[in-house]
């Protein structure tokens, strides 16, 4: 296991990417415009699928729907690089090295990005028509990216105060400045001794612009992928870029949670780090 040391470290490495997120290039900017006429031109059978989402995402938050994931999987992989421990609940993962869950996420952001990337190219080739599917599909590899990461950490996302973490991860992957502020100070109740899980459920009143917002963060792009053929290339980097910022951000928050953990299991009392993240 790491030292207090280490993972204080670690800690003050995650906080700086976390104020790294809080800037938005001027790329991504441009990029939530143009859904906004979008909506105008989109033909209605796509509209109806954005719809379709919105009530997918709920039923992921109230029981999980058909996007649940197979935990063995990633049971299995943990257990290949720690043949000294048993691992066969999600429980055991929580006193694996944090190394080890750190390469066993790296290798699943990859693997998932290149899923992705056929995924985009396949659909990008269809332009409009095949966009209809692409956003579904999409949506659906990025929650069970964000549960087997969960997984890999230690937490179990069959449980609903979990599978609301994983939304909020999702919504900060694709939120402006303010949001990810906003959505970080949020999460902070998910941290430490004064941890309160079930409150997010409250904050969650507004779920359904998650999705909007995560159509909207790619609203450049996909607008670009509509054109056929040409939509290949587009969808590719669409998809691949997507599923990595989504991916990238479920390892970072999640790592935090459970280094905070470790730190508290360590010492009883609450200190302060440099940034004032109780511990």
């Amino acid at each position: 296991m790491e030292t207090k040391e280490q993972l204080l470290a670690r800690l003050k490495e995650i906080e700086e990417w976390e104020d790294d997120q809080k800037g938005l290039f001027f790329w991504e900017k441009i990029g939530r415009i143009p859904f906004k006429i979008l909506d105008k031109l989109t033909p209605a059978f796509i509209q109806k699928k954005i719809g379709v989402l919105l009530d997918e995402l709920g039923s992921f938050i109230q029981g999980g729907g058909k996007y649940l994931t197979q935990k063995n999987g990633m049971l299995k992989k943990v257990q290949q690089l720690v043949p000294d421990k048993t691992i066969e609940t999600i429980d055991d993962l929580k006193t694996v090295p944090l190394n080890v869950m750190n390469i066993v996420s790296g290798d699943l952001k990859t693997n998932r990005g290149n899923v992705a990337t056929v995924q985009g190219a396949t659909t990008g080739f269809g332009g409009v028509f095949t966009l209809a599917v692409d956003i579904p599909v999409i949506l659906g590899l990025s929650l069970k990216t964000l549960q087997e990461i969960a997984v890999i950490y230690g937490y179990d996302p069959d449980e609903k105060e979990e599978r609301i973490f994983i939304v909020k991860c999702l919504q900060f992957a694709s939120a402006d400045v303010v949001g990810k502020e906003a959505i970080l100070n949020e999460l902070s109740g998910y941290y430490g001794r004064s941890a309160k899980p079930a409150d997010m459920l409250s904050k969650l009143q507004g779920w359904r612009e998650v999705v909007y917002t995560y159509r909207d963060h790619f609203g450049l792009k996909k607008l670009l992928q509509m054109v056929p053929v040409a939509g290949m290339l587009f969808g590719a980097y669409t998809n691949r870029s997507m599923i990595k910022d989504i991916a990238e951000a479920g390892i970072m928050l999640y790592q935090k949670r459970r280094i905070l953990e470790r730190l508290e299991t360590e010492s009883p009392f609450v200190i302060e780090n440099e940034k004032g993240t109780q511990i």
